[in-house]
């Protein structure tokens, strides 16, 4: 999929696509949360679609052990975090990677030399808080705690990427990790191990919701893709926009997608 060359209001999408939506990606961060919180509204859209047997399944650059204790209490299928390596499944009761032990381990000590670098080279540089429940990349906080001006988050990104990690930028992270994992791979992985199907045949189906750059890639993938308002701030920055826009920002524009799947559903 190219980049919409305009932004459709979500109102415009049509019934006969929504209703074929049997899941649900997002992103976390500012999409499905508010100021780090989820709250009731998106709770209960989690609820009501699950109700409705719409699977969902978050996709985030947080780490695994952030996101163990909303694994284990918000109505998901899955929750596939640190860009798509490694994901709790069951409830929050089991861990599943996409890379070996031995290859954790050996990129894991990579990442801390890479991380100390941008430290050391980008002024005000910090670890991102939930740096110690992190086993498969690194992040640098941008927004969350530490504000970092566009040009040291620049220099974060090109001393990730000439020391060989992929970089991304979410709405409050440089995340930086080595292998061929990314969001759209952690999607297809999820799916594939939950339930047996190939994501990338049945695209119809599936709808992502994001709110930042380090969404493009799925916004670009997905033929039925959402940004929530406060994407307007990365507007200028994406190759590949969502197709759809919600009036409301964060929880509560994700709150929108699921009234407008779930409206008039058969």
């Amino acid at each position: 999929m190219s980049a919409s060359p305009t932004l459709l209001a979500l109102p415009t999408w049509p019934a006969e696509e929504r209703h074929r939506i049997t899941g649900v990606l997002t992103d976390i961060d500012d999409t499905l949360t508010t100021e780090g919180a989820i709250t009731p509204d998106a709770r209960q859209s989690l609820d009501a679609l699950r109700e409705a047997g719409i699977a969902v399944i978050p996709v985030t650059g947080r780490p695994i052990g952030w996101s163990a204790p909303h694994a284990r209490s918000w109505p998901v299928q899955a929750l596939v975090a640190e860009n798509g390596s490694v994901a709790w499944v069951d409830g929050g009761r089991r861990k599943i990677y996409q890379q070996d032990e031995a290859t954790r381990r050996r990129n894991h000590a990579r990442l801390q030399e890479v991380a100390q670098r941008v430290l050391r080279e980008v002024p005000g540089a910090t670890l991102a808080q939930d740096s110690p429940g992190r086993e498969t990349d690194i992040a640098i906080d941008h927004s969350e705690f530490t504000q970092l001006p566009p040009e040291a988050v620049a220099h974060a990104v090109r001393i990730m990427q000439a020391e060989g990690l992929n970089a991304t930028v979410s709405s409050i992270h440089i995340n930086g990790w080595i292998g061929a994992h990314d969001k759209w791979n952690g999607a297809r992985w999820i799916v594939r191990e939950l339930l047996g199907r190939e994501l990338g045949e049945e695209l119809d189906q599936w709808v992502y919701i994001g709110d930042s750059t380090n969404d493009q890639l799925m916004f670009q993938r997905f033929r039925h893709s959402v940004g929530v308002a406060n994407i307007a701030r990365f507007l200028p920055e994406l190759t590949h926009r969502p197709r759809y826009l919600t009036a409301s920002e964060r929880g509560a524009g994700f709150t929108e997608l699921a009234r407008a799947l779930l409206q008039n559903r058969p």
